[in-house]
């Protein structure tokens, strides 16, 4: 089984054991995680695509992939030749996976799904969507996947490490007294976690199980008398033992089964959010009567603390001298023409890990010349690599501090002049950028409703972005965190709230030659100024500090109000980053970027 094709039939011959009309094999593992460890990524191993979303499902004879706007082109040339069909999420007329089901399923077919990785909501819906034609639900024991997938990797094994109030700002005791106040709120005797960034906030536990993400394979049960971590007990060395002993008992990871089994026996009363725990839980939790309200956790994560916010700041100023010697760099050697997409790539990871607290990457960089840059989520290959030459260069990377996340997206013009196409675009992309970063608003806003602000530009060219405008983004945590998100489609109705940690990122794409996106994070922060006894008002302060190529600035579509924010940002960037750049080519680098336009 070395193709997708005879992967797929040795799927197909499984299903028919079974008895099973189709089967769903979504782009998740059993904590529905965004980015998932290698040794569940079945997706991936079973059809060739790797984006970090999609659902695949495999019928007698088709087979149909679920992506969304980030990865239809990389969709395109991944499943070429996989006898795969692409179908491209909120496109008009495009069916999702559970109406798409119910329009093709007879009356007594069944489709089959691992519980594992099916959220207690998505079950519903798919259920129902059945149901309404006599068709069922049937939930295999094992995942079929797996059963084909002989040589997949090994469960990660890295030590975890505890985090000191110093850095957390917070105890794991505070945190667990909020969640049981919370608990007898809804009259829960148990709160169930499966979320492992939620998991590593309350516990204040970092791992490495997870490619870019700082968190570590675990479940989480709290009550009123305990709170019980489930995980692999191997990666707790003694004094981590000894300092999560005096707040949480230490269990197996498989051993939460056990756990959940006994508190069905009690009939208990669960917390189990239903949108971020798997139906492999309640499964085991029987008869339990479930609360299944949003997780009490998601918007204290996401209103990050003063200690957080300082690390955060921390972080993105060293991040910042990275990104002014890359771009430096890439300045002098990129014009030589032996500068690669890879090259470029590891050059900027060389020069952050250097920089104090580094952990790695916060993701996968989008290091993306010319047509690469038009694929929003392009990951360059030895066989895609391409030298720099001539046109624009689209560079979207981040890193993994101890003191915190960070994300930045910079276009870069290398070689010849700009053209006019380009120049425009990009002004209009900046232009969305700055519309949003300067606006102030009330409290108790959707992000939704600031997603438009960052796209008017755009549209008045008939031009628009198949992405978010922003997301939320952890503190030494995943890059990409709700509930909060500036977005049409991700925003799930939480509000924007003082302490968030936000991207704004309005992008361009032009398939076939470019991609331009200027992405900066933000924290959202109280507007004393607006602000009044009857209402809270609420506005974005910059944490990015990196500068924006004025070269592709059409200075003629600027503003006065926008290039007073362009300059002002530019100022601010030099007077931070300067005293802390040593290379005097370096520093004048920064000092030429930073002139006003």
């Amino acid at each position: 089984m070395t193709t997708t094709r005879g992967k797929l039939a040795a799927l197909r011959r499984l299903m028919r054991e079974h008895q099973l009309s189709a089967y769903l094999v979504p782009m998740v593992d059993a904590h529905l995680n965004e980015y998932v460890p290698a040794c569940w990524r079945r997706l991936a191993w079973l059809s060739g695509f790797t984006g970090s979303a999609g659902d695949l499902l495999i019928l007698p004879r088709q087979a149909i992939l679920w992506t969304d706007g980030r990865y239809f082109l990389q969709a395109e040339q991944e499943l070429e030749g996989s006898g795969i069909e692409l179908f491209r999420k909120d496109e008009p007329g495009v069916l999702d996976v559970e109406p798409y089901l119910r329009s093709i399923m007879k009356k007594d077919a069944k489709v089959g799904v691992d519980p594992r990785v099916l959220s207690i909501a998505s079950a519903k819906l798919l259920r129902k969507n059945l149901e309404s034609v006599g068709a069922s639900l049937v939930y295999t024991e094992r995942n079929l996947v797996d059963t084909l997938w002989t040589d997949a990797p090994e469960m990660p094994t890295a030590p975890i490490e505890v985090l000191s109030r110093e850095q957390s700002g917070a105890s794991t005791r505070t945190k667990l007294e909020a969640l049981r106040t919370s608990m007898k709120q809804e009259n829960a005797d148990a709160l169930v976690i499966t979320t492992l960034d939620a998991i590593a906030w309350t516990f204040n536990v970092r791992g490495n199980d997870v490619l870019y993400n700082p968190v570590v394979i675990a479940y989480a049960i709290v009550t009123e008398d305990d709170a019980k971590l489930f995980l692999d007990l191997a990666k707790v060395g003694k004094e981590q033992q000894r300092r999560l002993s005096r707040d949480v008992t230490l269990c197996s990871y498989d051993s939460v089964r056990t756990e959940l089994s006994a508190l069905a026996k009690r009939k208990a009363r669960v917390w189990v959010d239903e949108h971020t725990t798997n139906q492999w839980v309640t499964k085991n939790l029987g008869r339990c009567d479930l609360v299944t309200t949003k997780s009490p956790i998601l918007e204290r994560k996401a209103k990050k603390n003063t200690v957080e916010i300082e690390g955060i700041r921390r972080a993105h100023v060293r991040d910042g001298v990275a990104m002014v010697r890359f771009l430096r760099w890439l300045s002098v050697e990129a014009p030589k023409g032996h500068v690669t997409e890879l090259s470029a790539e590891s050059r900027l990871e060389e020069l952050r890990s250097v920089g104090e607290h580094y952990r790695g990457p916060s993701f996968r960089t989008i290091s993306a010349f010319g047509p690469h840059g038009a694929i929003t989520h392009y990951a360059a290959t030895e066989q895609s690599n391409v030298k720099l030459g001539s046109g624009v260069f689209l560079i979207d990377t981040g890193s993994q501090y101890t003191d915190g996340t960070t994300d930045i997206t910079r276009t870069i013009l290398i070689g010849a002049k700009a053209t006019d196409q380009q120049r425009r675009l990009f002004t209009l992309v900046l232009k969305g950028h700055i519309a949003l970063a300067q606006t102030r608003f009330p409290q108790g806003v959707r992000g939704m409703r600031l997603d438009t602000i960052a796209r008017t530009h755009l549209w008045s060219d008939g031009l628009d972005y198949g992405h978010g405008t922003g997301h939320g983004v952890g503190a030494f945590l995943s890059v990409h965190e709700g509930p909060q998100a500036i977005s049409p489609v991700r925003c799930k109705g939480a509000f924007i709230e003082a302490g968030n940690v936000v991207s704004i990122e309005p992008g361009c794409y032009i398939a076939g030659k470019f991609g331009i996106r200027i992405e900066n994070l933000n924290v959202v922060v109280k507007d004393d100024k607006r602000t009044t006894k009857a209402k809270t008002w609420l506005g974005f302060e910059t944490l990015t500090l990196c500068p924006i190529d004025r070269s592709l600035i059409d200075d003629s579509l600027l503003t006065p109000s926008e290039r007073q924010w362009l300059n002002d940002y530019h100022q601010h960037v030099e007077n931070t980053l300067g005293p802390l750049v040593d290379d005097p080519q370096d520093r004048d680098w920064l000092t030429k970027a930073c002139v006003p336009v």
